[in-house]
């Protein structure tokens, strides 16, 4: 008689611990924040737990869940897996889930959710009924990024030299050239002055517009390294219970901060 009482034992065991294996966490707010509520097995009407339609992030800390709009898994419903949501606005779910149940197995489906947020960004949320206590910090220290390369452009005058040949002068040292060989002897050796002298005020005139600067503005792009002022994260240093810890904070810590009794931190 004690063998099966024994195996029937194991065996309400096992089960309760397949049970227990899947866990979903809602919150009333955004990020994680106000009222939660801790869920280990299908739950067809949040009203149960005073809780219907009040969901605005999640974290499935274990197993895949269904969660629908509906009490009794009608409307619209989604499958979330282990991660952390830390808004449900973008899958049309604030503050409408109304029933929640697991996903058993590995069967595929077609309305799962995008992607969670990675695990890390709600590992410093406190959970729901846990204890905190006050952890001394000992140190701080800000981590800043890599400089910050910044560019704009502004208008900067230029200046080019012309060296074509210029057409005004070319003309005007033409016609004074001619005019000038056109004084010189008579008959046919007056028009070969004045041809001459239409060809050498040309030559010459054309020379003396060479040379000349033209200036015109043009855009520039010019760049600069900044030293990057605003920290990335502060590297902190604290002890609880004798024991030093080290952990990297997104926001600059004050005297002591809340840690759980293992001493991680919960913000």
């Amino acid at each position: 008689m004690k063998f099966p009482l024994k195996t029937t034992l194991a065996a309400c065991t096992m089960l309760l611990g397949g049970q227990a294996m899947a866990q979903i966490t809602l919150y009333q707010g955004e990020g994680w924040r106000g009222r939660a509520v801790t869920i280990s097995s299908t739950s067809d009407d949040l009203r149960r737990a005073d809780f219907n339609d009040r969901a605005s992030s999640v974290v499935v800390e274990k197993g895949r869940w269904e969660v629908c709009e509906d009490a009794g898994f009608r409307g619209a419903c989604r499958i979330l897996k282990r991660g952390s949501y830390d808004s449900l606005a973008g899958m049309g779910l604030n503050n409408s889930i109304s029933s929640v149940r697991q996903v058993r197995g590995n069967r595929r489906v077609d309305n799962e959710a995008p992607a969670p947020m990675p695990q890390p960004s709600y590992e410093y949320r406190q959970r729901p009924n846990e204890r905190t206590y006050e952890a001394r910090v000992t140190s701080v220290r800000a981590v800043v990024g890599p400089p910050e390369q910044r560019c704009w452009v502004e208008r900067q005058q230029v200046q080019s030299q012309d060296n074509r040949p210029s057409t005004g002068g070319m003309l005007a040292g033409a016609i004074l050239g001619g005019v000038l060989g056109h004084q010189v002897g008579g008959g046919s050796g007056r028009d070969i002055a004045t041809v001459g002298g239409a060809l050498a005020g040309g030559a010459i005139g054309a020379n003396a517009g060479r040379g000349g600067n033209n200036t015109y503005g043009q855009d520039v792009r010019r760049c600069e390294n900044v030293a990057n002022a605003t920290p990335q994260y502060w590297d902190v240093t604290y002890v609880h219970r004798g024991v030093e810890h080290r952990t990297q904070l997104a926001s600059a810590p004050g005297e002591y901060i809340p840690v759980n009794r293992d001493g991680v931190p919960r913000m």
